[in-house]
């Protein structure tokens, strides 16, 4: 991880550190760069700008903020539709600003018209996000509403609208079309588990101008489909990694942490203190930029003729 420490020396820039902020490549340009590398890597999962430093230190070379991860544990509601991109674009923006690597957002469907889906993807280039996934099921979404998926016409025009934006802005965008065929109506899902459809769908969304091809939520299924498209159209999965598939988006880590919190507040009620609780490791500071903060403030301190101290509070 590239911390403000690493970057800043002494109250100041160094020059090599400017030169490479210059010519560094837009994060849709570095996501795009580790697909066409052919060489299968998985998304760090992430739902929060800590989280995503933590995916970025621990040797992840992208990230990627779930809808259902980002809905829940932000806002505290459900992901079937309700989960603005609006707040989407709030939480990815926080997270895509503290890390050096890119950043793939869960789009869900872009809104309900090419309008939104417009001017929805140039907020989220706007906001340094590297690739987006849109999906084809018709809100509400992954509810008890038997909804089914939108035409295929429709999620051209939708996806069409998308390339639009990324070429209007001038930067790059990875675009990952979701479809939702294989997940069928007995699991939640909008589609009907045909293969075929889902083969067409695919061609069609590669055709509107989509990058990557992503199909929840099972693995066989998906090996199949990469086989049937064969290299030259790549194809992500969510929670696992089959054979020939570009990438892996990792997600569903926020479950483990509210099931920790959930456990620690139980504890505490009932025996007023939390034996299980850990409240510091090794790369505590690190990661939140503690030590270049302690630095910037100790120096302005010094200059000032103002007195110090050896640390800060802990």
């Amino acid at each position: 991880m590239q911390c403000l420490t690493e970057v800043f020396r002494s109250g100041s820039i160094e020059t090599n550190s400017i030169t490479e902020r210059v010519t560094m490549a837009t994060p849709g340009e570095k996501l795009r760069a580790l697909i066409d590398k052919g060489e299968h890597f998985i998304t760090g999962d992430c739902f929060s700008a800590l989280t995503a430093r933590i995916a970025e230190h621990v040797g992840f070379p992208a990230a990627y903020l779930g809808g259902h991860a980002c809905s829940a544990f932000h806002y505290a509601v459900p992901d079937n539709g309700i989960f603005s991109q609006v707040e989407q674009i709030e939480q990815a923006s926080r997270i895509a600003n503290v890390i050096q690597i890119p950043l793939i957002a869960d789009a869900d469907t872009l809104g309900e018209t090419v309008a939104d889906a417009y001017h929805f993807t140039r907020r989220y280039i706007q906001q340094g996000i590297a690739g987006i996934h849109i999906e084809d099921e018709r809100n509400p979404k992954h509810s008890r509403h038997v909804n089914g998926l939108c035409s295929i016409e429709d999620q051209q025009a939708r996806i069409d609208a998308v390339v639009r934006a990324r070429r209007d802005s001038g930067q790059d965008l990875v675009i990952i079309a979701r479809c939702d065929e294989l997940y069928p109506n007995d699991a939640g899902g909008g589609g009907t588990g045909s293969m075929e459809e889902a083969i067409r769908r695919g061609h069609a969304y590669v055709e509107a101008g989509a990058d990557v091809l992503f199909y929840p939520p099972y693995p066989d299924p998906v090996a199949e489909l990469v086989k049937a498209f064969g290299s030259k159209i790549p194809v992500a999965t969510m929670g696992f990694s089959v054979p020939g598939a570009r990438f892996n988006m990792a997600t569903g880590a926020w479950v483990t942490a509210a099931a920790n919190h959930l456990k620690m507040a139980r504890e505490l009620m009932e025996t007023g203190q939390v034996q299980s609780a850990n409240y510091n490791f090794p790369e505590k500071y690190e990661l939140i930029d503690q030590p270049f903060y302690d630095e910037l403030i100790a120096g302005w301190a010094e200059k000032t003729g103002r007195p110090t101290r050896p640390n800060s509070a802990r």
